[in-house]
């Protein structure tokens, strides 16, 4: 059976005949530059983040994501230094620090790290999707597609985590009016 991820690489397969390949038009250069802020500022977070947390599962899941997160973040680097793109600025690394150093007035909660990283995993995927169907180039749609297939796969590791502690948010359930009642 085919999954989703192998049909998507099957369409774009059929476009990898652009040899040579165009310049880079000015909304894949935004895509990969705005991507790139978004994984580098999504990697500060994370940092602040382990040296708040003491919990061994969120540590875990955090640090799984800041190595997807620098991974992708060398592969498109390395991309946009080859199409003479320039880099985003980035926030400097924090240094670690104990998360019992830190005042409880200002240190984030295991539920506000939670949902503020799988708010930026939607960001993330919502960003990728985007930039694979707005590319002309196929090796930027596949670069796109592969990189939100890495963050579909983590965010459904984080969805489990924070339904097994809670943390996972919920909106009201929507019962139309004239609903039987069960």
């Amino acid at each position: 059976m085919t999954t989703a991820i192998e049909a998507l690489k099957s369409v774009f397969e059929t476009f990898m005949d652009d040899e040579p390949k165009p310049p880079l038009h000015i909304g894949e250069a935004m895509a990969c530059w705005t991507y790139l802020a978004i994984l580098n500022e999504a990697s500060r977070y994370l940092e602040i983040a382990l040296n708040t947390t003491t919990d061994k599962d969120l540590s875990q899941s955090l640090v799984d994501s800041r190595d997807q997160c620098q991974s992708e973040s060398r592969q498109l680097t390395d991309f946009m230094r080859h199409e003479g793109l320039s880099l985003p600025p980035t926030s400097e690394a924090k240094p670690k620090s104990e998360p019992d150093d830190i005042p409880i007035g200002v240190k984030m909660t295991d539920d506000e790290i939670a949902n503020g990283l799988s708010i930026k995993t939607v960001a993330a995927i919502l960003h990728c999707a985007a930039s694979a169907s707005e590319s002309i180039r196929s090796d930027v749609g596949m670069m796109f597609t592969q990189f939100q297939a890495e963050k579909l796969k983590y965010g459904a590791t984080l969805k489990v985590l924070m339904k097994k502690r809670g943390w996972l948010k919920t909106p009201p359930y929507y019962n139309p009016p004239g609903l039987p009642e069960s």
